[in-house]
């Protein structure tokens, strides 16, 4: 649930038609969710086992599969705005994200004319357009904030990226500011589990604890967020579902991830088992910094080195995207055989 006077807020990772307009409705309306994300595999996922999108696809035959996806795309995304509008009205929150094709991650001119044409497409001021944290990214990051096209930089591992997305937004949300604008904000996304998910092998054989290096990485990423004193961005925690074979409540990456001036997107089944245990009774974030660098210490004395990984994961990270849109594409492509 989300908590106003901790400033904590959690975002909904899921989209889906009819959900959005009946489930979702009641999720906005009793505060469970306050803002929603989509991705390409999400939208497969829904496209390809919902019956909601079968007339919409007959009308859609024969286009090709790109402009089939972002017809169907921007309707959903359209139709969450709208269900969102009164809380981003009331001045905080209340946004959706949609994804650029992801095949443009090292491409900023074509980052920004997409992000432009969909932004327009879809005509709702609580969108958020995500864009991968590489260099052509953060180009594109500071134009479209400059803009008052408001950003989810994601794929965030390393705190370097972070503080690149820092410095993209700050110079593209002064743009907006000093030419009149009112309102356009940014969240940095970091990824929290996949870190776990690779590294809790290797630290269970050196017989040290597991399933912290997320944790870890994430509040080191809210500490430079926070430093930086800029209120129209703030951390966002992603891939926050607990996977199976993980052994953890399924809740275990919100709760330790709680604190002021932040937003955790998870699945819905993730929000529910949150919710049914109620919020913590006292913040987790910030975690002291000396911790969070004795943590890094530890595993680099035992031959973790957190640049490879942070590489790696970026690098998996952009190859997963690409293949889950190209899935998307073939799914759709399939709708006219």
């Amino acid at each position: 649930m989300v908590d106003d006077n901790m400033t904590f807020s959690l975002w909904l990772d899921f989209i889906e038609r009819d959900f959005l307009k009946e489930r979702f409705v009641d999720l906005v309306e009793r505060r469970v969710v306050n803002g929603a994300t989509s991705n390409p595999s999400i939208f497969a996922q829904a496209i390809g086992n919902s019956p909601a999108y079968r007339e919409a696809l007959k009308a859609l035959s024969g286009r090709p599969p790109k402009e089939k996806y972002e017809a169907l795309a921007v309707e959903d995304i359209k139709t969450a705005a709208l269900v969102l509008r009164g809380v981003y009205d009331e001045g905080s929150e209340g946004y959706i994200s949609i994804e650029v094709d992801p095949f443009l991650a090292f491409d900023t001119a074509g980052t920004v004319a997409e992000a432009r044409r969909l932004f327009r497409m879809i005509d709702e001021p609580n969108v958020m357009i995500k864009v991968p944290a590489t260099e052509a990214g953060y180009a594109a990051m500071s134009e479209l904030l400059g803009d008052g096209i408001s950003v989810n930089a994601t794929l965030v591992f390393s705190p370097e990226q972070a503080r690149c997305c820092l410095d993209a937004m700050k110079v593209g949300i002064d743009e907006f500011e000093n030419t009149g604008g009112e309102r356009v904000e940014g969240v940095i996304s970091v990824f929290v589990s996949r870190f776990d998910r690779l590294l809790d092998p290797q630290l269970e054989e050196k017989g040290l604890p597991t399933a912290l290096t997320g944790i870890m990485n994430a509040a080191k990423i809210y500490n430079i967020v926070q430093a930086n004193h800029t209120p129209s961005v703030r951390t966002l925690f992603a891939s926050t579902g607990v996977k199976e074979g993980q052994n953890l409540p399924p809740d275990y990456y919100i709760r330790e991830l709680y604190g002021p001036h932040c937003i955790n997107t998870a699945p819905l089944a993730t929000l529910e088992a949150f919710g049914e245990r109620g919020l913590p009774e006292h913040p987790v974030l910030p975690i002291p910094q000396e911790k969070i660098d004795d943590y890094f210490h530890t595993l680099e004395t035992n031959g973790i080195v957190m640049d490879e990984i942070y590489r790696r994961l970026l690098e998996e990270g952009i190859a997963a995207f690409e293949a889950s849109f190209a899935s998307l594409l073939t799914l759709l492509t399939e709708e006219d055989k």
